[in-house]
């Protein structure tokens, strides 16, 4: 190696370490903020590595993408919300995607943040609720199987799709279309009495998992009185 090729990858080298340092530096940072905000919920935590959503909630599309798949950093529990209790799942998602154009390989991590909620109800019919992309309006004006409301101010912001139309009429009532207007949620996909909040692309700071856990609570408050009855007793 040549002197002057030394002399440029040497600072390369350190800046790469340095870097690796900070990156290492704020991901233990994050997982301390994370077991503390588990110790004053009550939750339990976990920073090892889960690679058991395949098996556990294979019905959400967000789990199955990529490689290499695994949760981190989870905090469960349970919260009391309309008289009910229920159990919760937070935390970080990481999966892979590798690409290879037939001369090199590049294989690029992707993370994101989610809240599952394990709801008292049995066979609550599937629902997905989350801001309506460019995408989505080409899909709805040529017929696909977005679901419209009487408010176009809510059927502009959001897609809502459910094989129960009924069920999606009854839930999201004029008190519902405001309280989601006002407050913007992530994505929320509700399967096998299940619901996941997440975007599937973006990592929430620690300080904005109880944000988002309070949001579900609050969005499960908001469900109308006559459809939580007709939940309980199964009808």
């Amino acid at each position: 190696m040549h002197g002057l090729e030394f002399l440029i990858i040497i600072p390369i080298i350190a800046i790469v370490a340095i870097l690796g340092y900070f990156a290492w530096k704020a991901e233990r940072k994050r997982t301390e903020d994370l077991a503390a905000l588990a110790r004053r919920l009550g939750f339990k935590f976990s920073p090892w590595r889960d690679k058991s959503h395949d098996s556990r909630y294979p019905y959400f599309e967000v789990f199955r993408q990529g490689h290499s798949r695994c949760a981190f950093n989870t905090l469960a529990g349970t919260i009391t919300c309309a008289e009910q209790s229920l159990r919760v799942l937070l935390g970080d998602y990481e999966y892979k995607i590798t690409t290879s154009n037939g001369k090199t390989t590049q294989t690029t991590t992707y993370r994101f943040s989610f809240a599952i909620l394990h709801l008292p109800y049995v066979g609550v019919p599937d629902l997905l609720i989350r801001p309506e992309g460019f995408f989505d309006k080409i899909k709805s004006a040529i017929g696909f199987d977005d679901i419209d409301f009487e408010s176009s101010e809510f059927s502009k912001a959001f897609f809502v799709k459910s094989p129960d139309k009924r069920f999606a009429y009854d839930l999201i009532d004029p008190r519902m279309m405001e309280f989601l207007l006002a407050s913007r949620p992530p994505g929320i996909d509700m399967e096998r009495s299940t619901i996941l909040l997440t975007d599937g692309h973006h990592r929430w700071e620690p300080a904005q998992f109880e944000g988002h856990l309070q949001w579900a609570k609050a969005y499960l408050e908001h469900w109308p009185r006559h459809l939580v009855d007709r939940l309980r007793h199964g009808v």
